[in-house]
């Protein structure tokens, strides 16, 4: 429909240009004619002729700059509006002194030529500008605004909420990652889980009551920490029994990552496409990787399933089988050479022999 009024108002414009634009002529000219009507109709359908010609152009040439528009960034199409918008208000403003000029009717072409030139060179400065500087702009406008933008136009992808369970928080090395700042998102630990806490706390087993206490020094060590983070939510469901399943549920709701050490609680989780962050698997991913021919330097502990053999541990808990290190049990560090490695179910192991004598 609007290419229709584009096309039809560029030839109702030309035939009406041509009609009436016969009066324009020299006098003697339009005395010469016999038939003013006929010239009329001639001039009229030749202008309107061309006027199409010159619509179809203005349509195609409108169609392009909006699609062109349309595959513009939001936060692209916003700076260079603004750009556009100050250049044209700095051209009036610079302008304005020429427009209060006494100039000669002679010249008085000039100011209509100035105002088209300045806000045309303008305009294009601050178009020109806004793409390389646009972005600071906008933050200076508002600091969320890059960020909110390209959210919605789905550039970016808003950090998922993450879930924390109980063997999570008991387990404690969440609240370092927390520190490194690897972990993005808001932090939510359900009403459930907390409660679970409480009761592992006030539990008539040492060994329970000693876990259910370290969860809550640590969740609180966590608040203290990342108050803006960490939101305790009241969410619970009456109708399901156990705390894994409460957590799956909210997890589908709230379409969040659950964080959790628990293997089987995982497993659960994945296969009802949850998306699921275990520690144990982050430390298993991160741990170095040792080849053939690197130096480490532990203390042997104990004998190999060789007499000649010691097995020493790394900080992490990868066992270190040392070919003729038995004689170095309980002696002190020992620089070795990594030889190979081996990932069994149990874990990772490393073999190495002895490179140099004890160290300490």
């Amino acid at each position: 429909m609007l290419d229709a009024i584009i096309i039809l108002s560029f030839i109702f414009a030309g035939a009406g240009i041509g009609f009436f634009g016969i009066e324009l002529l020299p006098v003697t000219v339009l005395d010469q004619v016999s038939n003013l009507e006929g010239l009329r109709s001639v001039t009229g359908g030749f202008s309107a002729l061309i006027g199409g010609v010159i619509g179809l152009m203005v349509q195609t040439a409108y169609r392009r700059i909006e699609a062109q528009i349309r595959s513009l960034p939001v936060d692209l199409l916003l700076s260079r509006s603004v750009g556009l918008v100050l250049g044209l208000l700095i051209a009036n403003l610079t302008l304005a002194p020429v427009f209060l000029l006494p100039i000669p009717w002679e010249f008085a072409f000039i100011k209509p030529m100035a105002a088209v030139l300045g806000s045309a060179l303008f305009g294009f400065t601050g178009v020109t500008l806004a793409d390389t500087h646009g972005r600071a702009l906008l933050r200076l406008i508002n600091p969320n605004s890059v960020e909110t933008m390209l959210v919605a136009e789905g550039t970016l992808k808003p950090a998922a909420t993450k879930i924390l369970d109980t063997s999570c928080i008991i387990d404690g090395r969440i609240e370092e990652l927390l520190n490194t700042g690897f972990l993005e998102g808001q932090i939510l630990v359900p009403q459930f889980v907390l409660q679970e806490l409480q009761q592992l706390a006030d539990a008539s087993n040492d060994q329970k009551r000693v876990r259910g206490r370290r969860g809550l020094d640590i969740l609180n060590q966590i608040k203290a920490n990342h108050p803006n983070r960490i939101v305790i939510h009241s969410a619970d469901y009456d109708d399901v029994v156990t705390v894994d399943a409460k957590l799956v549920r909210l997890s589908q709701e709230l379409n969040a990552t659950l964080i959790t050490n628990d293997y089987n609680l995982n497993k659960v989780a994945s296969l009802q496409r949850i998306v699921v962050l275990n520690v144990n698997d982050l430390a298993q991913a991160i741990r170095p990787a040792y080849i053939p021919g690197d130096n480490l330097a532990i203390r042997i502990l104990k004998e190999g399933k060789e007499p000649d053999q010691g097995v020493g541990y790394l900080d992490d808990g990868t066992m270190v089988v040392v070919e003729d290190g038995g004689e170095y049990i309980g002696a002190g560090e020992l620089r070795v050479v990594v030889t190979g490695s081996l990932q069994t179910s149990a874990g990772r192991m490393i073999f190495a022999r002895p490179q140099t004598s004890i160290v300490a």
